[in-house]
């Protein structure tokens, strides 16, 4: 087995388990069993377990930036520029069940503090397109001059949850749903035009 081949087996088996087990119940010996390696093997490609856990979630993060790189809409609208990254998103997170569930314990357990700290702060630069599209968005008052933070809630806070509830099956996700969901996130960031108001407003 080739390094790299062998190294890819060994992150496709924690992938697997701690989607399975969390992060406290993947053990190493675990991995290793499961990547048909020895115990030590693993220790020749990561440090530790949490150096593995953390450059798994990179390789996962790469492949996001890879498909919402894919064929970026960058001389278009905001608004066109936003419904390639949203639906991109929810077709990417919906087909990879798998690598979702990882993301998603990553960013909502102690390792993905310090990463969002740093994605916000511009110091993560496989977030970069997103944080250029926001803080490029609200200089020219398209996007509402809101927190980062506040804006990755508004606009992907959502597309979690809808992916979530279509991988459990609890709602079907064609590709008319996945299009009015994204338009729902964009009205939520965007910035209103002079005049606007909503509909019943007094």
């Amino acid at each position: 087995m080739a390094k790299q081949s062998k190294r890819s087996e060994i992150t496709g088996a924690a992938l697997e388990l701690i989607v399975e087990h969390g992060f406290h119940g993947a053990s190493m010996a675990m991995i290793a069993d499961r990547a048909g390696v020895g115990a030590g093997t693993i220790y020749r490609y990561f440090d530790n377990k949490d150096v593995l856990i953390t450059e798994l979630y990179r390789e996962l993060e790469e492949k996001v930036v890879q498909v919402l790189m894919k064929e970026y809409p960058a001389e278009k609208s905001f608004r066109e520029r936003f419904q390639h990254i949203g639906e991109r998103l929810l077709h990417h997170f919906i087909n990879n069940p798998s690598e979702f569930r990882y993301l998603e314990q990553f960013h909502n357990s102690p390792y993905g503090v310090a990463v969002r700290r740093d994605k916000f702060m511009g110091k993560w630069n496989h977030g970069d397109l997103v944080r250029i599209f926001f803080q490029d968005g609200m200089a020219r008052g398209v996007i509402k001059d809101l927190p980062l933070a506040v804006h990755f809630a508004l606009a992907f806070g959502p597309l979690v949850g809808v992916a979530r509830d279509h991988i459990l099956g609890f709602i079907s996700l064609d590709d008319s749903l996945r299009a009015r969901i994204v338009e729902a996130c964009w009205q939520a960031i965007r910035e209103p035009s002079p005049g606007f108001a909503p509909p019943n407003a007094s």
